[in-house]
């Protein structure tokens, strides 16, 4: 069992053939089909045969004796021809439905493993990937493996099958008659096989370089007003030619490869015709062959002979959908990061402690924060301020285990009902209690109800509307020509910054959070309506809800409205007060904010 699995750990795509395991009937009842369509094959071949024979000896049409014809036996030999090629038709077909509708089937769940994991892996993953990468093993890998699937029957199933019966037949004629066709085939198959490995490494080049088209048209479309704004149309369009050219390069290169190299084999193999033909005439000669064995000799090595030239192409669909299998295995194989833990967070206010914690730099290099420790309680609103670069976005990144910590503790909680380290929480639980708001405002080219209920899918109307007028965005509704059905476009392109910011915001709060942090998530708010969805979120308290509320902003207003103010320099808390405490005892604060 061990011996199996590893040999399947080290064959991309037996790997994911090894899921047709989870349609054991279909897969049989396909397989006996194929083996029934090409084991009559042969059978036709050796009735043609012994057709011409019985042609040959005037046995098909005789004359009667009062000088007329007998077609009895000729009108025999073509029903049953007849008969034979119209059942091998019908069940052909039946294998060949069966095949496409198991091979979509396991296209569909190869694709939605490849959905699932996207959506697991943590944030750092997708950072180091990009998205052009993850869009090619969603798409070209995908596509080259499916055209390996759907054809795995056709191509490898039914070929060799074909394969073994034309073989079978040339055997039964004569040993000497079969020998060499057999050794002609396994030399052009190892010849195939031994290309293998260069095509797989050709198309892992395609495949890279595809990823960086992807990736760059990915980024031109995205940053389209950057690039506006700069007047880089022809630059962003020479880049891309650029990478189109090398993915251009590659593919001409692993075309010529085939091109030259899969021809070779093949002519070895299409020698057999030349041995059966000029050995059975011999035989014939000899009186040991009749002729109609030579002619049904003759059809299953044609078949021969046509099923190996398709094994070239085979080996290239193959080659490809190999070198894209292990390309789609080492995204399924990554494990996450962050490992979500068992514990589910109770409903209620929460509080917020960190305890010397410590972020280590990606790559090495200094730590981002270096025992870090505050605690903010619950309903209380802390405005994180610091130079840029000096770990503020990062350090909202760990409240909800968007990234991990490399030290130290973070707990949630109250001294009342007690702290609970994050790492002990199911991360889905965790992050329904703790939400960030990130200063880019994402949105899904869906209607604005959809947006806002991304949050919670069973909100009503009247809840949205209350999560819109916490979030001050109560006017944005009025002013859609289709209320909470008005479709926002791609990243809700028909709005303005600000209204942006007020929907995720109104998003997040419609989710219940009970720590919420805003990642300078209302930059694009005037200091009235900034001041008005503080003022809201501040109201939570009295009606018995508090959100403990976690600031990132350089703006005076906004650290206005925050209970307290936390310096962060140095990886580390360096004070804590109120903006007037600070003003009058931090020189660094005071540096920072202007005064």
């Amino acid at each position: 069992m061990a011996t199996t699995k590893s040999f399947l750990a080290a064959s991309p795509l037996l790997r994911l053939l090894a899921i047709y395991r989870e349609m054991p009937f279909r897969f049989t009842v396909t397989a006996l089909l194929y083996a029934l369509v090409n084991g009559s094959m042969a059978w036709q071949q050796w009735l043609i045969g012994h057709a011409v024979d019985e042609v040959r000896n005037g046995q098909v049409v005789v004359r009667t004796a009062e000088g007329g014809l007998d077609f009895d036996r000729a009108w025999f030999w073509l029903a049953a021809l007849i008969g034979l090629a119209g059942a091998r038709a019908v069940v052909q077909y039946g294998a060949g439905v069966l095949a496409l509708i198991i091979g979509q089937e396991l296209l569909t769940i190869i694709r939605e493993r490849i959905l699932a994991q996207v959506q697991r892996l943590d944030l750092t993953y997708h950072w180091r990937h990009g998205i052009g990468e993850l869009i090619t093993r969603t798409t070209r890998d995908s596509d080259k493996v499916r055209d390996a699937l759907v054809g795995f029957w056709r191509q490898v199933v039914e070929t060799g099958m074909a394969l073994t019966a034309s073989l079978a037949i040339l055997f039964w004629y004569g040993p000497t008659l079969g020998i060499v066709p057999l050794l002609a085939m396994l030399t052009g198959l190892t010849i195939l096989l031994h290309q293998t490995d260069r095509l797989v490494a050709l198309d892992r080049v395609v495949g890279e370089a595809y990823d960086a088209v992807n990736q760059d048209l990915s980024e031109g479309i995205n940053g389209v007003r950057v690039v506006k704004a700069f007047g880089l149309e022809a630059t962003r369009i020479d880049r891309f030619q650029t990478q189109v050219t090398r993915f251009t390069d590659a593919a001409r290169d692993a075309l010529a490869y085939a091109t030259r190299n899969i021809p070779v084999p093949q002519t070895i193999v299409a020698l057999s015709h030349v041995w059966v033909l000029g050995y059975g005439a011999l035989l014939v000669g000899a009186d040991q062959l009749t002729v109609g064995a030579l002619v049904a000799a003759l059809l299953a090595a044609n078949t021969l002979v046509l099923r190996v030239e398709s094994i070239g192409t085979i080996i290239q669909t193959f080659a490809d959908a190999r070198a894209s299998a292990a390309r789609i295995w080492e995204l399924l194989d990554e494990e996450p990061a962050i490992r979500s833990g068992e514990r589910l967070l109770a409903s209620g206010p929460l509080g917020l402690r960190l305890e010397r914690v410590r972020l280590a730099a990606p790559g090495g290099g200094r730590d981002i924060l270096t025992d870090l420790s505050f605690r903010a309680a619950p309903g209380e609103i802390v405005a994180i301020v610091g130079n840029t670069g000096s770990g503020k976005s990062a350090l909202l990144s760990l409240l909800p285990r968007l990234a991990d910590i490399d030290g130290g503790s973070i707990l949630v909680g109250t001294d009342a009902r007690g702290w609970t380290d994050i790492r002990a929480l199911d991360t889905g639980s965790l992050r329904h209690k703790v939400h960030v708001v990130p200063q880019e405002s994402f949105l899904f080219s869906d209607s604005l109800a959809a947006n806002l209920r991304f949050a919670r899918p069973e909100a009503t109307d009247d809840e949205l509307r209350h999560a819109l007028a916490l979030a001050a965005g109560d006017e944005i509704l009025d002013h859609l020509p289709d209320g909470f059905d008005t479709k926002l476009g791609d990243r809700g392109v028909t709005l303005s910054g600000g209204q942006r910011q007020r929907l995720c915001l109104a998003r997040a709060l419609l989710s219940g959070a009970a720590i919420l942090a805003l990642d300078d998530a209302t930059s694009a708010l005037d200091a009235a309506t900034e001041r008005r969805v503080l003022e809201n979120i501040k109201g939570l308290r009295d009606r018995g809800s508090p959100v403990t509320l976690l600031i990132v902003s350089s703006k005076l207003s906004t650290i206005l409205m925050a209970d307290r103010v936390l310096l962060l320099a140095g990886g580390r808390i360096a004070a804590s007060g109120t903006h007037d405490e600070l003003s009058k005892d931090s020189a660094a604060y005071r540096d920072l904010m202007g005064i």
